[in-house]
């Protein structure tokens, strides 16, 4: 076969001399780049601020607020708690253990308490902690102190520090080493996959070098965009991105490297076949990349602030990959030569490669009914959806977001049993000055609230600050319903410009901010993918089929995952942003496979036909294809390595659903309808009218 000539990019990347000079170039941005990447940590906002919509109103109470105590302030509340009844000795410990607290730094206000409970049982003190910007960081450490303090000479007395101090130490806690464990983890997995994938011990290496690489110069642009151009960077964002461009990229690099290694049979020099491979190749995965860029842009129409922030984190890192995958990975793999194979070096021979194998057979099987095999396996994965009657993503309480029983969560059970459980989590209430004390008496009685005795309202500049104590849990069904009944009595009064906050009211306003985000988001990241199916195959048929299964797959993923959550892993719930996540993953991701599978049939259609090409297509990308789904799944499942509930059902839902998609959706389902179709799949292009033989 005479190659066909390099021009353009990949010209450059496979010349004989140019090809050092992409890796130079790599080697420089590297050089510069390392810094800067280390600094991401310094710069994620992982405050409640940042997490939230813009425009809600817990989000406007937070800035009111800056005018009575600092934003950075947190309450943590230490609740002692003897089950035969507090002794005077207790009592007396307690105090002198607010003492301590009084003379700390990092206060802003006073101590208050002890205040011993009705029954006698137990007693709280709550401690206005101002942890200054970096709070959510630095909460750890200091309630580490708290801890020590209040335990020490206890003499059976337990003590426990929860609040939203408490619960913050505990979440930073969690995501504590974040960074390294999942890289770590994510590369591990990685190289297992790729060493079963290519059976040799070094070839491996340029995949997972182009991956680092690419990981690294991600970092440095997020960096550089959240330090000077205010792009929002969190714990999680930044998590998700190591998972995302290891596991996207090398997906990236199977296929190329897959149509490297064919090319390599057809060519003796190995710059032409990595000529004609990047030729071939780079369509499908520069489209692949752009739908996944596309969906991850299209969370910046978000109203939650942490979901608006990773859309453009996800996209930078899916971007960065596919440029890094395009050029320094095939100069490295042409400057290594075929022995990078070793053992099983390619030769040029007259071995096909895409009419052999267990693809072959899988396709040759499906061939002989194909209407059969799409029908049914609709009708299973249809039947799995089912299970979505049993996802709860209303939110998760504080016990539930936990892998375990958390210092805090101990400690909020405790004050639930002893006292008004939002004891500490306050309802705010902000208002203008002159109408607080109508406001006051709106809030006086609410159903919900304890008691009738509402403080007064401290006034500072023309608005009024008050509180109220919750009955409830604060995180709980019945704490988000007395903060609506809060807001409609206070909202009623005339002319007030009363505003509910307060921790209750933000994961209220968290939920239904992902409930619109979700209904918003979902139809407009079809829609874009659509048009971009439609653009690349150059047919409507095809990309309305590719929609519907993928859509298809993430419900029967939302399924399985909904059933095992509750029945074998026994979580309570799942994160208000799971649905939305898990779905723009699925569809973004899982859409690659199927770009893969029929960029390569409509390539073989114009030669063979499409009934042909459906099966040369499947052959040829069934093992890259599976692979690279194993190595998308495994590197998600690496989230479910972290202490947090909503990281593990994103690991779980993304992993299970990326390996249906690739083993069933895409191999027998897609495939199936191809074959059924023929060449009508390619309406209104000219290959639906007379493809490249009869079909």
């Amino acid at each position: 076969m005479a190659a066909e000539p390099g021009r353009g990019v990949a010209g450059v990347v496979t010349g004989r001399r140019s090809k050092y000079l992409v890796i130079v170039f790599w080697l420089l941005v590297l050089l510069v780049a390392g810094p800067l990447a280390g600094k991401l940590t310094g710069v994620e906002r992982n405050e409640s601020k940042s997490w939230l919509p813009a425009a809600a109103e817990s989000t406007r109470v937070l800035e009111a607020q800056v005018a009575f105590s600092s934003p950075d302030t947190i309450p943590a509340v230490v609740v002692y708690e003897r089950p035969g009844g507090l002794t005077p000795a207790d009592l007396a410990k307690a105090t002198a253990d607010a003492r301590v607290f009084g003379a700390l730094g990092d206060l802003d206000g006073t101590v208050t308490g002890p205040v011993p409970s009705a029954d006698g049982r137990a007693a709280q003190t709550i401690v206005p902690l101002n942890l200054g910007a970096d709070g959510w960081a630095r909460a750890g450490a200091v309630v580490a102190d708290l801890k020590r303090t209040a335990g020490t000479d206890a003499n059976g007395l337990s003590a426990h520090v929860t609040g939203p101090g408490g619960i913050a130490a505990d979440s930073s806690k969690a995501f504590e080493g974040i960074d390294s464990t999942l890289l770590f983890g994510t590369v591990g997995v990685v190289i297992a996959i790729l060493l079963l994938t290519y059976r040799s011990p070094v070839l491996w290496l340029l995949p997972v070098v182009s991956a680092a690489v690419a990981l690294t110069c991600a970092q440095m642009v997020i960096y550089l965009l959240a330090r000077h151009a205010g792009l929002t960077v969190n714990a999680q964002s930044a998590g998700i991105l190591t998972v995302l461009v290891f596991g996207a990229g090398t997906d990236y690099a199977l296929l190329l490297v897959a149509r490297y290694r064919e090319e390599l049979h057809r060519h003796v020099d190995r710059h032409a076949a990595m000529a004609v491979a990047l030729h071939r190749a780079a369509p499908a995965i520069v489209a692949s990349a752009a739908t996944v860029v596309v969906g991850m842009l299209c969370l910046v129409l978000a109203d939650t602030n942490a979901t608006k922030g990773l859309g453009p984190v996800a996209a930078i890192g899916i971007a960065v990959g596919l440029g890094v995958m395009l050029t320094l990975l095939p100069a490295l793999l042409v400057t290594f030569g075929r022995w990078i194979f070793w053992p099983a070096r390619p030769h040029v021979d007259a071995v096909d490669p895409a009419t052999t194998g267990l693809w072959s057979r899988i396709g040759a099987g499906i061939a002989r009914h194909p209407r059969v095999v799409w029908t049914v396996t609709t009708a299973l994965l249809a039947l799995m959806t089912v299970g979505v009657v049993q996802l709860d993503a209303t939110g998760l309480t504080n016990a539930e977001a936990f892998r375990g029983t958390p210092d805090s969560v101990v400690g909020e059970q405790v004050l639930g049993r002893h006292f008004a459980a939002g004891a500490g989590s306050p309802v705010v209430v902000i208002s203008a000055a002159e109408h607080a004390p109508a406001v006051r008496a709106a809030l006086v009685g609410t159903p919900g609230l304890a008691g009738a005795d509402v403080p007064p309202a401290e006034v500072r500049g023309g608005t009024a600050y008050l509180v109220g104590t919750l009955v409830d849990p604060p995180d709980s069904r019945a704490a988000f319903d007395t903060v609506d009944r809060v807001r409609d009595r206070v909202h009623a009064v005339p002319g007030a410009r009363a505003m509910v906050g307060g921790n209750s009211a933000i994961n209220l306003d968290l939920q239904r901010a992902a409930r619109h985000d979700r209904d918003l988001i979902i139809p407009i990241v079809l829609a874009v993918v659509f048009v971009i199916l439609a653009l690349l195959l150059r047919a409507v048929v095809a990309p309305l089929l590719l929609i519907a299964t993928v859509v298809l797959s993430f419900g029967a993923a939302m399924g399985v995952s909904a059933l095992v959550f509750r029945h074998l892993f026994g979580f309570g719930g799942a994160d208000t942003s799971f649905p939305l996540f898990v779905f723009v993953f699925l569809v973004a991701l899982g859409i690659d496979y199927n770009i893969f599978l029929m960029t390569r049939v409509r390539e073989e259609a114009t030669r063979v036909g499409t009934r042909r090409g459906a099966l040369v297509g499947l052959a040829a990308t069934g093992a890259v294809i599976t692979s690279a789904g194993l190595v998308l799944a495994g590197t998600f499942s690496v989230l479910a390595t972290l202490p947090l509930t909503a990281f593990a059902e994103i690991g779980f839902a993304v992993a299970f659903g990326v390996l249906l998609d690739t083993i069933v959706v895409r191999s027998v389902l897609v495939t199936a309808l191809t074959l059924d179709a023929g060449r009508h799949v390619w309406w209104p292009h000219r290959l639906s009218r007379s493809d490249g033989a009869a079909s």
